[in-house]
């Protein structure tokens, strides 16, 4: 769905939302990773290279295809997931790297049952007009709303 700025705390979150279902899995970030992940959204380009566009050039350099991202787990308040690769090998990462790097691949993103059942928020139908005012708000934030470190 996109990155918005949970308020009063001004933290980042990047909202996920089941295909063919009513939940939405909402992740805090950090202000990094949401400026990361509201570019490859808006489909900019940065003048120099993220970390994600660097990595998305390194695989495509060295021939690897990155096949998932799978939101594997939430332990203590964090959440986990996985880079899986066509060679079937498969790395631990932060969500907030995998969705960012996901975006920009391409890679379908997937929620384990368990995260969903355990932190997914359901949303019916009957709110879904509140669900289309989100989206209006995220049409209308920007990269720079979030802030950006000089790396």
């Amino acid at each position: 769905m996109g990155v918005r700025v949970e308020m009063p705390s001004n933290q980042p979150i990047v909202l996920l939302r089941e295909v063919g279902g009513d939940r939405y899995l909402p992740i805090w970030i950090g202000p990094g990773e949401a400026t990361a992940i509201a570019f490859a959204q808006q489909g900019m380009a940065p003048a120099r290279p993220l970390t994600h566009d660097l990595f998305k050039d390194v695989l495509e350099a060295v021939g690897q295809e990155l096949t998932e991202v799978r939101i594997t787990d939430l332990r203590e308040g964090v959440f986990y997931a996985e880079l899986v690769f066509a060679s079937g090998v498969e790395v631990s990462a932060r969500p907030s790297d995998a969705i960012a790097l996901a975006l920009r691949t391409g890679t379908p993103i997937f929620g384990s049952d368990g995260v969903l059942d355990d932190a997914g928020i359901a949303i019916p139908d009957e709110q879904e007009d509140e669900v289309e005012k989100f989206r209006e708000f995220l049409d209308q934030i920007s990269p720079e709303d979030f802030g950006t470190s000089s790396q």
